[in-house]
Parts: C-alpha cells; structure tokens; sequence
C-alpha cells in the first residue's frame, strides 16, 4: 500500500475510534527515498483521502495540494535522531492526554501484552506546537533512551514512532488503551499491577511443539467460518472490544475440530486465510494460533453446547478486571438474563495445569480473568458477540454510577421473577 493511502486509513481509524479530533493529529511515513509523507494542515482528519497527504522532499520541497502538518518539524527530528523508525504518530487521545496533563507516563504493567508492544515510555518537557523547540525536546528525549519508541509529550499528548505504520499505530492504541484502563480502574478503587515476574512468564508462555498436519482442506462450510471470524474480529475493533495487540475468536467446525484465530498479527487486518485450523488436536501447517489455543480446544471438548469462543480486553471491563473491584451484574433484567454472574479468576491460572476456565465456561457465560480480560462463550458466534457487547455495556454503566451514589441491585426476589419468566437455569 502506498504511504498515502496507508495515512488515509490509519487516520481515519484514529478518528472513528474517537482518539482524535477533526483539526488534532498528525501521522507521516518516511519511504526508501526518504521522502516524508505527512498528513496536511488544517484538514478534516475524520474524511482524509489518499491525495490529501502532503510529500516532504529531503532537500525541503513541498508536493500536494495543501500545507503540511505544522508539527512536520519533530516528525522530521525523530527520523534523523532514530533513522530505523520509518513511521510517526502524533495525536491527542483522551486517556494519554489526562496522563500528560498531570505530568504523568502509564503503567503498562497493566496489561500483560503492553510492555513488549509499547517499550519503556519517555516524557518530554513543554514547548511551543509547530516549533523547532519542541521538535529538539522530542527527539532528545528519543536520544535519551534507544530503547523509547513513545513519549508522552507535557500538556500536549503523545508521540510514538514505529518500523512501519501498523508497528507505530498498534503502540499508540495499545497505550491508549492501557491510559484508559488505568483511569477506569482508578475510579472504582485502586488498580493492581503485574509484577515483573508475571510480565515475564506471559512473554514466555507461548505454545510450543504443537503437532501440525498438512493436507488443509477448506470447504465451504469451513471458509464461510473463516471470514464470520474475521467480521466479527472487525466488528469488535470498530466497536472498541479489542484492540490490535489482543484478541482470540475461535468457532467450532466439527466434532472438536474448530477455527482459531493467530497470533502476532494486528487484529485489524487478519485475513479469512490466516485463520488457523486445528483439526484432530493439530494445527494447520505453516501457521501461528493464539497462544491460548490449548484453553480453546479443552473448552470444546469438555462443553459440548459451547461453539464459539471469544477472549478479549475492552477498556471497561478491564477496570474491573484490574481493580478487583466485584462485576456485579444485577443491574438491568436484560443483563442479568444475558450475563447472570460472572465469575473472577486469578492472573495466569489459565496457564496452569489447575485451570479452572473450560469447566467454570461450562456453568457461566463470561469468566473475568484478573488483569488479563474477559472470556465468552456461546453456541453461535453472534450471540456470543452479542454478549461481550452486552457485558461491556454493563461495566461502563457501572463505572458512570460510581461518582453518582451507590449501587441498588436488583434483589433476590426480584432475580427468581426473571428465573421463571425467561426460563432461565
């Protein structure tokens, strides 16, 4: 894709997921001849097309219809302070701006994915937008440290860079994401870190020596799972439910043979042939599944009734999944039919030889897992969608009520009313 179209797309993502605003913002893309293209000035960063972006010749000439980025200067300082980066993002995202507002850089202890994806973070001292002062502050502070690919910029937002663009943009909403869990997780109570000890053993915790088969057969049964995973991976994106670095969709094919996502690959753009088969306990040859691939197939086999898995991190959810802050779901009678109780398992144990997740699954439509997201299962995959949806929904009512007063859940009575009316077990 050509850096222009790529900067199309990439802001328009940005924007529709409500991470900039119509005049906020910036990308660029440096190419092999290092031209430098950047998104323009004064434009509507919500409807950018490919013929918007501005190019940036090395000996300064301007090619476009409009003016470049004001903020060209420090796009240009980080790529001669760090000249493997290829790709920049500046923009001024809620959750990032209240940590640079407050002269503060997120824990991406979070999470257990955000330490490998956004590296150490570094904080750059104020200066005048659009000046060369600022772009000598940005790339000082990208100098400081080689290992710094984001920096949170003092009352202003952040900047991040990356070896291409999706590198650079899955930091940046990856950062975002864990700015945003913090803050939810603060206004319930007080959020729980990952040691480095737990960062550590999910880095390593990955699937290993798994036994694969080559004859792949793919018939149409098989090929209309493949793209319902991937439009739902998509719908879940757009709807803020998963974000690059996490998510896991997986559908059962036949028997206990199911289709499961990959691992390592932005969920934004996995591909209907990326998916990965695991067919008789092997998996499909040539391909990486998610690394809870194992959980998948014990959940399938123990859980006739369960077709459809997903596993994924939404910013709300996690504030209860970060704070040890009880997800009580006697809200609303549409919740409660939907959700009942879910329960709370402990970080990591679904690594564990003791994991209790396959058989919890069995009992209850979601499990929370402490830190590490929320697990949902149904017999179709829309309607397990549809839950994720619903329990998303939830958490943030809950966390709206919070500064409002104090939970009045439905009662006990009131819950076997809805056991009787809906039928429910």
């Amino acid at each position: 894709m050509h850096p222009s179209e790529q900067l199309a797309v990439i802001i328009g993502r940005i924007y529709r997921s409500e991470m900039t605003t119509t005049s906020g913002g910036n990308l660029s893309i440096k190419d092999e001849n290092d031209d430098i293209w950047i998104t323009p000035s004064a434009v509507d960063k919500g409807n950018l097309r490919p013929d918007d972006i501005m190019c940036v010749k090395p000996d300064g000439q301007i090619i476009g219809k409009h003016k470049p980025s004001s903020e060209f200067p420090f796009h240009k300082a980080i790529y001669e302070m760090r000249p493997e980066m290829t790709a920049v993002i500046h923009a001024h995202p809620p959750g990032l701006v209240a940590f640079s507002i407050v002269h503060q850089v997120p824990d991406t202890n979070i999470i257990p994915q955000a330490r490998a994806v956004c590296g150490k973070i570094g904080f750059a001292p104020y200066d005048v937008p659009g000046s060369l002062a600022l772009g000598e502050k940005i790339a000082e502070e990208f100098r400081k440290n080689p290992d710094y690919k984001a920096v949170i910029m003092e009352n202003h937002g952040v900047v991040l860079c990356g070896t291409d663009m999706m590198d650079a943009y899955e930091r940046f909403e990856t950062l975002e994401f864990c700015a945003r869990t913090i803050i939810n997780s603060r206004t319930l109570g007080q959020p729980t870190y990952l040691s480095e000890e737990q960062i550590s053993a999910y880095e390593k915790c990955k699937p290993a020596n798994l036994p694969r088969f080559m004859d792949v057969s793919h018939p149409s049964d098989e090929r209309a799972i493949r793209s319902e995973i991937v439009q739902i991976v998509r719908r879940s994106c757009d709807q803020g439910l998963m974000i690059s670095s996490y998510g896991t969709v997986s559908v059962r094919w036949r028997g206990d043979d199911f289709l499961i996502t990959p691992r390592d690959i932005a969920r934004w753009d996995i591909e209907p042939k990326q998916i990965v088969q695991v067919k008789g306990g092997m998996i499909e040859a040539g391909k990486v599944p998610s690394r809870s691939v194992a959980m998948h197939q014990r959940i399938y086999q123990m859980n006739p009734h369960i077709n459809s898995i997903i596993m994924t991190q939404s910013p709300h959810l996690m504030a209860f999944a970060t704070s040890g802050t009880k997800y009580d779901v006697h809200t609303i009678p549409e919740r409660w039919i939907f959700l009942q109780d879910i329960p709370t398992v402990d970080y990591g144990i679904r690594y564990s030889d003791q994991n209790p997740i396959p058989e919890l699954v069995g009992k209850y439509p979601a499990v929370m897992m402490a830190n590490d997201g929320m697990i949902v299962t149904g017999d179709k995959l829309l309607n397990t969608f549809d839950k994720l949806e619903v329990a998303e929904f939830s958490a943030k009512s809950l966390i709206m009520a919070a500064p409002i007063g104090t939970l009045k859940p439905i009662d006990e009575a009131q819950i076997e009313d809805l056991r009787i009316a809906f039928n429910v077990k």
